[in-house]
């Protein structure tokens, strides 16, 4: 049966890197097994917001107008970073909404899917600006770094022994500018892809936004939407059913509950990894502190709707 738009809880999804691609081509492949499962829980009755990571994406469009716009005959102006992140947004929510639009229709369920090009504002004061990490673009020698470095004004790094490359800030989301859009979108029923790569990083003034080269946490994002939106359930998809404490050892286990409590518990206890595990259980107990009555879930792509059902994953509540 057809769907009825609007009956069903909200739900705030942040897909995972295992969703999507390396190139355009895989992407294309890798989003058709994406839309089936969320389509599954809309089939279930869920109004879905869908976010996504861009790391790969953006650094393929940013590598080659890099490229291009090295060699005079090609006559390809440099392109800045924030407008690379808006590219991305566009041609992965273009493959997502497709793929989407296109199992809703085999499935005969009245929806549609639509995708929007979300700003997020942050603080021009937030510390992660005086300390840039996260590595962007293409690998150079040290000389060609420098080099780049005195020319733009950006700074570089030596990468994990692979070679040097520029860096930028990751700050806080402060606010998604296309908020109410996206809310006014899902209450009509649509499946909204937004907050693509964390949303194009911008700074407010005068009523105005200027973008701003820096990579926002993706699940930040989603946290601080699932929040705004009072959305029933933040989900927060990656490559493992469950988390685990004591991971890769004989007496791992693996978690169907946390409360915030115990998952800072476990955090001081060194029990998920940064970068990997902890940044997705830090933007679930982030979400649970802005809305009490929420519940977040970590799980996998293809156990997303199970979760939604309470059959699997890790909840991360207050109850």
């Amino acid at each position: 049966m057809p769907y009825v738009k609007g009956k069903g809880p909200s739900v705030v999804v942040a897909l995972g890197g295992n969703a999507l691609g390396n190139t355009p081509a895989e992407q294309l492949e890798l989003v058709k097994n994406t839309a089936s499962h969320i389509v599954d829980m809309v089939n279930d009755g869920v109004n879905v917001v869908v976010t996504h990571g861009n790391g790969p994406q953006v650094g393929m469009i940013n590598n080659a107008f890099d490229v291009a716009s090295k060699d005079p005959s090609a006559k390809v102006p440099a392109m800045p970073f924030p407008e690379c992140g808006a590219m991305s947004q566009g041609y992965i929510g273009y493959h997502l909404t497709q793929a989407i639009l296109g199992e809703l229709k085999h499935r005969g369920i009245m929806r549609s899917a639509v995708n929007v090009i979300t700003q997020t504002v942050v603080d021009p004061g937030d510390p992660a600006f005086q300390n840039p990490t996260k590595p962007v673009g293409a690998f150079m020698t040290e000389d060609e770094a420098r080099e780049f470095a005195r020319a733009t004004g950006c700074t570089v790094r030596e990468d994990a022994g692979r070679g040097w490359r520029r860096v930028v800030a990751s700050p806080v989301p402060q606010r998604i500018v296309e908020f109410d859009a996206v809310k006014d979108l899902m209450d009509a029923g649509y499946i909204v892809v937004s907050t693509g790569g964390g949303g194009v990083p911008v700074f407010e003034a005068n009523d105005a936004y200027e973008g701003v080269a820096a990579v926002i946490d993706k699940d930040r994002s989603a946290s601080m939407l699932a929040a705004g939106f009072k959305a029933d359930m933040l989900v927060i998809l990656t490559a493992v059913k469950k988390v685990c404490v004591n991971f890769g050892k004989p007496d791992q286990k693996a978690l169907d509950h946390m409360t915030p409590a115990e998952a800072h518990e476990y955090i001081e206890q060194g029990q998920f990894a940064p970068g990997s595990m902890l940044p997705k259980v830090e933007a679930c107990l982030d979400y649970v502190a802005k809305y009490p009555q929420g519940r977040a879930l970590i799980t996998s792509l293809e156990c997303a709707a199970a979760g939604l059902r309470g059959e699997t994953g890790t909840v991360i509540s207050n109850e």
